[in-house]
């Protein structure tokens, strides 16, 4: 590096020159530690950290800054203390080792970067109904990308350590024999991985799914080896380890059925009463706005039981996936208005009370 400055230490231009690369370096150097440094920020439960790791992503930033200037200041020859010898130490230290390591962090930034868009790029098949390949789709396609990123992690960071004269076979060699002791204390987190794979593996369920996990039920948002993400219909997000998934119940595979049962008063005509349900069940089936929901006719299954109140008649729907919620609404709905014209009473607790004469 000082055999090139002497070089061109008349050509003021090459200054200038020189200058530019190290601005563009210098930001290019920021950018990549910002960007590492907010992805490891996402990592973190709780959004209160973030701040910290903007701090740090600031001060990095910072650093960079310093960084060019002390090398502008060497370039130009200028007699700016401690600047000038933080320039020297940096550039004896860029021509040894740390251009060679930069470029390794270059070559991972890129293969990160490549990792993203190509499988951003990838065919997902989207349509308007919910299919399970759709989810098959969207749940490898994350698991991949997730993998993928920490392979390239992975070897560019043994790389750059290699490249700064660590003994990288040695690392490894007492990474496997610590790993062999913190296995003992990461039991949780092997169970979570292996469960999480057999789960995809199985294909028991994926994003978009509508889940219910042990106490918990909502839609699955994403899905890794580690653990899964459901939001429920107030909006709050659960994070569950997969070695806690022990059963669950998927209310979107291949079709669903929304089971509904109609109250009828003890005082109404009970055959009556089974005729306009029917034909307000068929009439929803044929609606071509409804029509495509179902997989199947509506079924009127009778009286399903006697309750304390009215005479329960039982009902099912079977419709594609997801459709079940939107389906069994309607369908309630349009029960009240043929009920109420047709002056069917649906029953309301109601008590009567006899008082004993004396």
């Amino acid at each position: 590096m000082d055999g090139l400055l002497s070089e061109f230490s008349g050509a003021s231009w090459w200054r200038w020159l020189l200058s530019l690369l190290v601005l563009i370096l210098a930001w290019w150097a920021g950018r990549l530690g910002g960007s590492l440094l907010r992805w490891v920020g996402s990592l973190t439960p709780s959004e209160q950290d973030d701040r910290y790791w903007r701090w740090l992503g600031r001060a990095w930033w910072a650093l960079a800054g310093v960084a060019a200037l002390s090398l502008i200041v060497l370039v130009h020859g200028l007699a700016l203390e401690p600047l000038r010898t933080w320039g020297e130490q940096l550039a004896a230290w860029l021509g040894s080792k740390g251009a060679s390591g930069l470029f390794i962090l270059a070559l991972s930034f890129l293969a990160y970067r490549i990792v993203s868009r190509t499988l951003g790029r990838l065919p997902v098949p989207v349509s308007e109904e919910f299919t399970r390949q759709q989810v098959r789709s969207q749940t490898l396609k994350g698991v991949l990308e997730a993998v993928l990123k920490s392979v390239v992690i992975l070897l560019g960071g043994l790389l750059f350590l290699s490249n700064l004269g660590f003994n990288v076979t040695a690392l490894l060699a007492g990474a496997g024999v610590v790993g062999l002791a913190v296995s003992f204390a990461a039991q949780n987190l092997i169970r979570d991985v292996l469960n999480g794979f057999f789960i995809l593996l199985e294909d028991q369920y994926g994003v978009g799914d509508v889940v219910s996990i042990g106490q918990v039920s909502g839609g699955v948002e994403r899905f890794n080896l580690r653990l899964t993400v459901l939001r429920d219909l107030q909006g709050r997000v659960h994070f569950i380890p997969n070695s806690q998934v022990t059963q669950v119940t998927v209310m979107s595979r291949d079709w669903a059925r929304s089971v509904e049962d109609i109250s009828v008063a003890y005082d109404e005509d009970v055959d009556r009463a089974l005729e306009v349900i029917r034909d307000e069940a068929e009439r929803l089936f044929n609606d071509p706005q409804w029509q495509e929901k179902f997989t199947q006719a509506p079924e009127v299954l009778g009286v399903e039981r006697l309750a304390e109140s009215g005479v329960v008649i039982r009902v099912l729907l079977s419709t594609k996936p997801k459709e079940q919620w939107a389906v069994g609404r309607e369908f309630r709905r349009r029960i009240k208005i043929r009920f109420d014209h047709e002056n069917i009473e649906i029953p309301f607790p109601h008590h009567k009370v006899y008082v004993a004469q004396t």
